[in-house]
């Protein structure tokens, strides 16, 4: 098999996810919990590692912990084609929601070189794999490509801790990582001439036209407040109700209002996902209570006009406690319309896909500010996205692989048309 080839791995998208379906299982949550550098993820890369190898591909882990496999036929890895996606997962999360992204580009290419695309002129092609997407356990999502774009400093990064107090310095460290020379890398994003990512569906678009794939139009507005609650612990059976100024009161007023005003805004979608008492105990009154708030909509002023109006709602929720009540910015990213001219070149190689917004953010997102990115979307019959019903049936799965190898091959080869 030579370089890059691919050639008689017999593979498809679906044999490709089997092999790491007992990767990271959730017996408490059911579905998929692979966190960053977990040994779930990390056996996952390993697992994508062997698969790049095995196609004779180069393999490289670059300053901010994304996987780079490399087909270069002239040497040169300027203007390179790359796909890719993550291999991390919400807690609880899907079988498809980042690891379809990887397993399609890995066919896409078998599909390539079985087809010759590529000579010794050829723009180079990469998959890149990239850390951190959820942002499940340090809070920042996209945080791979958000340091390589130079979206988060690397000092904000590396001071992050996961909810047992682990910095992501220390996880790095403790996986073989050097947290030093994490940061901005123009040279990565230098390399790249398009970047198209596919990834599941995260909604029912795809069910409602019938159709297997679409091409990405835009990625909604969305950020993630922490809002902690601080009142006074105190002993659940000695504290009369009177003499309580409990945190968690408030914060369910709060998750209520919440709703509430999200309700009132069209478009908007306003989410409390993750609540956590402090200490916690059954027969405790909590002494603080953080709770994180998920917001998106179209318009990134409404976005954060909803953020101000969700503010003020906990402050008025602590004060009726006797409590406090504090709202920190821990990521925020605005409204993405993906590169019209590349979105507008897919739309030329797959005539019947049709073209969706998502409100799901992704790393094509983040590096859209800096190359011309572009997205594909797999069909996701159940509509459910970040629990375990997530789901892809296996020929649509097949026909993202033969999509996401047909824009590639356009990409590699529109040069020699003239394009």
């Amino acid at each position: 098999m030579t370089p890059g080839s691919g050639v008689g791995s017999g593979d498809t998208v679906a044999g490709l996810l089997a092999e790491i379906g007992d990767i990271g299982l959730d017996p408490v949550r059911g579905g998929y919990s692979r966190p960053v550098l977990s040994t779930a993820e990390l056996d996952l890369r390993e697992w994508f590692l062997a698969h790049a190898g095995k196609r004779g591909l180069d393999v490289e882990t670059d300053r901010n912990g994304v996987l780079w496999a490399w087909h270069a036929p002239s040497g040169s890895r300027d203007g390179a084609v790359v796909t890719g996606s993550h291999l991390d997962s919400v807690p609880g999360g899907g079988a498809y929601d980042g690891p379809l992204g990887v397993a399609s580009a890995l066919v896409a290419f078998d599909r390539l070189a079985a087809r010759g695309v590529g000579g010794a002129d050829a723009p180079a092609r990469a998959i890149a794999v990239f850390p951190e997407e959820e942002g499940s356990r340090f809070g920042v999502a996209c945080l791979g490509s958000r340091l390589m774009a130079g979206a988060i400093t690397p000092e904000r990064a590396l001071g992050l801790r996961d909810a047992d107090g682990t910095t992501y310095a220390d996880a790095l460290r403790a996986s073989g990582a050097d947290p030093r020379h994490v940061g901005v890398d123009r040279d990565a994003l230098g390399r790249i001439g398009a970047f198209v990512e596919l990834h599941v569906e995260q909604g029912r678009g795809l069910v409602d036209l019938d159709q297997p794939v679409a091409i990405g139009s835009s990625i909604l507005g969305h950020g993630r407040w922490r809002v902690s609650i601080a009142g006074v612990g105190n002993h659940a059976g000695t504290t009369l109700m009177a003499d309580r100024r409990d945190p968690m009161v408030a914060a369910a007023q709060l998750v209520l209002a919440v709703q509430r005003l999200a309700r009132a805004v069209p478009d908007a979608r306003a989410t409390v996902g993750r609540l956590v008492p402090v200490p916690g105990g059954t027969n405790v009154i909590a002494s603080r209570v953080d709770l994180w708030l998920d917001v998106r909509h179209p318009d990134d002023a409404t976005t954060l006009g909803l953020v101000e109006q969700v503010r003020h709602a906990a402050d008025a929720a602590a004060a009726e406690q006797g409590c406090t009540a504090a709202l920190t910015e821990e990521s925020f990213s605005a409204t993405v319309d993906f590169d019209a001219a590349l979105r507008d070149e897919l739309r030329g190689v797959l005539p019947e896909a049709p073209v969706l917004a998502t409100g799901a953010g992704h790393d094509a997102g983040v590096l859209k500010e800096h190359v011309p990115t572009a997205m594909l979307f797999v069909r996701n019959p159940s509509g459910v996205s970040h629990a375990p019903e997530e789901h892809a049936e296996d020929a649509d799965a097949e026909a993202g692989a033969e999509a996401l190898a047909a824009a590639l091959e356009h990409l590699l080869t529109r040069r020699t048309r003239g394009l």
